[in-house]
Parts: C-alpha cells; sequence; structure tokens
C-alpha cells in the first residue's frame, strides 16, 4: 500500500462469522484456552490494508499467535514475542500449523517480556517493520468459556498466567499503561518509515460505576511515544444483518449485563472494539 493513502472504511465487518467458526481447522484446538484471543478478521483486515505481501509485521504481545497466523496466510513475514512460556508454545503450534497448510509467509516467535523488545528481536527487523498490530491485557481475567459439570456451570481458560512474570495483566491500570507505553517506544524504533501501528482496544469496566476509556489512555500513550494519529475505527465483534446487530456474546457476558440492569447501570453488550491507527512519521 502506498504510505500516501489509507483505507476508507471505518467500521469493519470482522464478525460476520462466530470467532470459533473462525478459527476451526486454522488455529490449535488449544488455542481456545488463551483468555484474551483477538479475532482472527480483525488481524487480517488490519495486516492486509496496511501492509503489502512480503512486509515484516510484529506483535510484542502475541499471545496465542493470531496477528502471525494471519500475516503468515496473506504472504506476509511476522515476529511475535509473548511473556507466557505456554501462550509462546501456543503461537509456536499454531505457526507450525499455518505452515503445515502452505501459508506463505513465515514467522518467529519468541518468549519474553515485551518491555525489553530490542533484547529479543533480531537487529535486522529494526527499522524494517511495516506494522505493529496488538492488543492490550485487560485486566486479569476475562469471561472466559462454559464450563459445565455436577455442581452447575462455571468459568474455564479466563485467566492470564503466573503474576509472578510480570504478565501486564497483573500490573494495575497505571503499571500497565507505562508498560505499554515502554513497549510502543521500541517499537517506534522497530518501524520503517510511515509504519503503521493498529491498537485493538475497549473500555474497561472496573467496578458498576467505573468506566475506564482505555482506548483513549492508550492513544495518548501512543502519541507521547512519537506516534502520529491518522484513523479510529470500530471492528465489530457482532455480526451485522441486515441493518440489525446480533450480539456474540458469551453467557457470562449477558449475565453480567442483564445484573448491571437490575441494580440500575445501563450497561450494554460490548459490540465491537475501537481501532487505533497510528504511524510512525
Amino acid at each position: 500500500m502506498a504510505e500516501d493513502s489509507m483505507p476508507v472504511t471505518s467500521v469493519w465487518l470482522t464478525c460476520q462469522q462466530p470467532a470459533r467458526d473462525q478459527r476451526r481447522g486454522r488455529y490449535v484446538p488449544e488455542t481456545s484456552t488463551h483468555p484474551g484471543k483477538m479475532l482472527p478478521a480483525v488481524a487480517a483486515h488490519a495486516i492486509s490494508s496496511f501492509t503489502a505481501p512480503g512486509d515484516l509485521v510484529f506483535d510484542p504481545m502475541c499471545g496465542s499467535g493470531t496477528t502471525l497466523v494471519e500475516a503468515m496466510h496473506l504472504g506476509r513475514d511476522a515476529i511475535g514475542i509473548d511473556i507466557e512460556p505456554r501462550f509462546t508454545a501456543l503461537a509456536e503450534q499454531n505457526v507450525a500449523l499455518a505452515s503445515s497448510q502452505g501459508a506463505a509467509g513465515a514467522a518467529k516467535v519468541v518468549n519474553g517480556d515485551a518491555t525489553g523488545l530490542l533484547d529479543l528481536v533480531p537487529a535486522s527487523a529494526v527499522g524494517q517493520v511495516g506494522l505493529v498490530l496488538t492488543s492490550p491485557p485487560y485486566g486479569r481475567g476475562t469471561h472466559g468459556l462454559v464450563r459445565t459439570d455436577s455442581t452447575g456451570v462455571r468459568k474455564r481458560d479466563h485467566l492470564y498466567g503466573d503474576r509472578e512474570r510480570g504478565n501486564l495483566a497483573y500490573a494495575g491500570w497505571s503499571r500497565l499503561l507505562d508498560g505499554f507505553a515502554t513497549i510502543l517506544a521500541a517499537s517506534h524504533q522497530l518501524l520503517r518509515p510511515g509504519g503503521t501501528v493498529v491498537i485493538t482496544c475497549r473500555p474497561v469496566r472496573r467496578q458498576r460505576n467505573d468506566l475506564i476509556d482505555l482506548p483513549g489512555e492508550l492513544l495518548a500513550v501512543a502519541q507521547s511515544a512519537g506516534l502520529v494519529p491518522v484513523q479510529r475505527c470500530a471492528a465489530m465483534l457482532a455480526a451485522v444483518r441486515d441493518g440489525q446487530i446480533v450480539h456474540r456474546a458469551s453467557m457470562f457476558g449477558l449475565m453480567a449485563v442483564r445484573r448491571a440492569r437490575a441494580e440500575g447501570v445501563p450497561v450494554h453488550l460490548i459490540a465491537h472494539e475501537d481501532v487505533l491507527v497510528l504511524r510512525r512519521c
């Protein structure tokens, strides 16, 4: 893509298929154990919009490897870092599966703390990355998946790993933002001139009446790292059918909204993520 052009679509229809269908056969089944997976269609849309075949894509918090897998299938190369060894291993399995399916690109997965990413990535990557694509953790846990047993319905696979490893999911909001600022500052050095950063995120509710504007906070952090905002889009987490929203919320998400409304808090189901698009000048 020419460096002076940008896609004009501000709403990404990235959940016309349920997440499980997007991943089926393309990712190993164990991918479901990661609590905060990016939608494959979100990653694919960002990669195809802001890079060209042969470009290098980087994800400093790659989790189960969604960014890497989608980059490979689109003919891009990729590098990903994750602090959790079990998720690094999972990403490696997904990269191997993509290779076995004939993906044209190649990817490297590194286990380590992305706040020191310049010590982890190959020196040859500095100044060569066309796209940094990532999403921050929203806290130590998510809605996860449902498990039914003799005692009732319970969550599973809803927590990140060991807090002792320094996972930003356990850091608290101030430290999370500081860590993300460090990561973006280092990522700035990896980007080629005109390279793009795409961050997917959403507001976070800590308490019933405490809504954190995480997209706004991350935008300020990215600007402080020298990145220039060029777009703010919405990546759908729900389907759009005949002009109507069809939610994809989990059972626990539905329960949380119903409980909050019963207590007088006007909460709605989440239907999209904010997408922050920035550039290195």
